[in-house]
């Protein structure tokens, strides 16, 4: 039996995700203070890629992240670069979840862990925010921008991630990186990526600037507060790396060159005014504002590198799915929109040129 908690849906743990709750329990209560042995665990449904669960004692809420079961790739699934990244975060104009331990020690509940705050408040996966009012949308954008512009602006260094990643070449080495994986997982040709795979790296922006990235920005990784339109605390860290922040930005401003009858969602189409979401050149200007910039240069560019990317990762979704392996029942469906989203991207690279 499922539930909900600020509209994210709860279930007991699945078998495979199972915990040894008692083992867990006393864990816990022996590295945080206060905490009550005596609670209650139920998992979070949704494409979470690292499992994550609901703690609820009488001490407070609590939320647990590991990584799933079974044999994963050497980089993957790595919840310690989420807690250290949370963690740096702590004391910024960031919101993020107080954490309050990394465990490593696998014999605990099988894989390593850590867990942090439950943060109340509302999360809304669709960028149109639907059962919002307009002058909350309004409110709620200006204040998804205003805080990818507050982590762009964090001094990574001084929060002491200076190995956190590589800041140099982030977007060429993104861009090797997703031609190949496209390539592994090309069963058609399809011009628009051939041409983006041939265009991106011999017109990257001579532009080596670097922060924190998130790597997958947008409103369904942000909770908002309850009653009020402003991001509370950022979720799903996985991604996260030292590299450009143009990259971040670019991903986050996909929907406004993305059509509203694609299957992607996207705001060509939509009366956004009519929404109360802002236009694009609003969210530039208040970004450029956050980041103390006169003027974000090149965003066309990063906007079709966002799409690039996406649509590699939704060709690969494509290929698990004709070949039977991918765990969602619709990755057939949700991988044919790697067409719609190259096209797009090459319609901006086109404008580019001209």
């Amino acid at each position: 039996m499922s539930d909900t908690r600020d509209g994210r849906e709860l279930a007991p743990p699945t078998e495979a995700h199972r915990l040894d709750e008692p083992r867990l329990a006393a864990y816990l209560a022996e590295n945080i203070p206060g905490f009550s042995s005596n609670c209650t665990v139920q998992q979070f449904l949704g494409g979470q890629s690292n499992p994550t669960y609901l703690i609820e004692a009488e001490s407070g809420s609590y939320v647990l992240r590991k990584k799933p079961p079974g044999k994963l790739l050497p980089s993957a699934h790595a919840v310690d670069r989420e807690f250290a990244v949370i963690s740096a975060l702590a004391d910024s104009a960031v919101p993020v979840p107080r954490t309050h331990l990394l465990c490593e020690d696998e014999s605990v509940i099988g894989q390593m862990f850590y867990v942090m705050d439950y943060v109340p408040g509302r999360v809304v996966a669709d960028p149109g925010l639907p059962g919002c009012n307009v002058v909350d949308r309004d409110g709620m954008y200006m204040s998804l921008v205003e805080v990818l512009g507050a982590l762009h602006a964090v001094d990574y260094k001084a929060a002491g991630l200076q190995d956190f990643g590589r800041p140099s070449a982030y977007i060429a080495r993104q861009v090797a990186r997703w031609s190949k994986q496209y390539a592994a997982s090309k069963l058609e040709d399809f011009p628009a990526m051939d041409r983006l795979i041939e265009w991106l790296p011999e017109n990257n922006p001579d532009d080596e600037r670097s922060a924190i990235v998130h790597g997958d920005y947008r409103p369904g990784n942000v909770i908002f507060d309850s009653t009020a339109p402003r991001v509370v605390s950022v979720l799903d860290w996985e991604l996260s790396t030292i590299g450009h922040p143009f990259a971040d930005l670019g991903y986050f401003l996909m929907p406004y060159r993305l059509r509203a009858d694609a299957a992607i969602n996207g705001f060509l189409g939509h009366d956004i005014a009519a929404l109360g979401i802002p236009t694009e050149r609003q969210l530039l200007e208040t970004y450029a504002k956050s980041t103390g910039l006169q003027e974000v240069p090149n965003i066309d560019y990063y906007i079709a590198f966002s799409m690039f990317r996406l649509a590699a990762i939704l060709a690969g979704v494509l290929k698990r799915g004709i070949e039977g392996s991918a765990a969602d029942p619709r990755a057939i469906e949700r991988g044919e929109a790697f067409k719609q989203v190259a096209s797009s991207a090459w319609d901006i690279v086109s404008t580019i040129h001209d």
